[in-house]
């Protein structure tokens, strides 16, 4: 085979390449989700069945959109203040942050007292590890790995440090 012939050949493999790079990546995020699907198991959201985690989330996307998380809002502050405790109790946040917007998020709310925490149903979901959304759904932490729980109560931290 001669030179000219070998460019052909190898620029036209790089060009087929090229081309089918996109259909690949799209098939790889799809193969991505799905496995971020199936490692979730049971822990899609408590109140949607196991094969939709995407459509959950109601408010401020960010990364809790992946995971089918339900949106935080205003009526649903004192459930995201008692799934910070969860989260910190249970050692996936840390530091003085994640305390100190609990500590704010809770006092905003009138429930700065374990009288008030106790009587507030949201707060006690959210200190069984369920987050609940102002859509009435719901994700239970209890069912996903480790490495999730973190990164939704990241999700928790953040959107609750807007509600401040």
């Amino acid at each position: 085979m001669d030179k000219e012939a070998l460019h052909t050949v190898l620029l036209a493999a790089a060009l087929s390449v090229c081309l089918a790079a996109p259909a690949w990546s799209s098939g790889l995020m799809d193969s991505i989700r799905n496995q971020a699907e199936k490692n979730l198991g049971g822990g899609a959201p408590a109140s949607q069945p196991a094969s939709g985690l995407g459509g959950v989330l109601g408010g401020a996307g960010g990364s809790g959109s992946a995971l089918g998380l339900p949106g935080i809002s205003s009526d649903t502050a004192g459930n995201a203040a008692g799934v910070l405790q969860y989260c910190i109790k249970n050692k996936y946040l840390g530091g003085t942050n994640a305390s100190s917007v609990k500590d704010n998020l809770l006092g905003k709310l009138g429930l700065a007292s374990a009288g008030k925490q106790r009587q507030d149903a949201g707060y006690q979901q959210g200190l069984g590890g369920v987050l609940s959304g102002g859509n009435g759904s719901s994700f239970d932490l209890n069912k996903v790995k480790s490495g999730l729980k973190e990164k939704v109560c990241d999700y928790v931290l953040n959107n609750a440090s807007s509600l401040l």
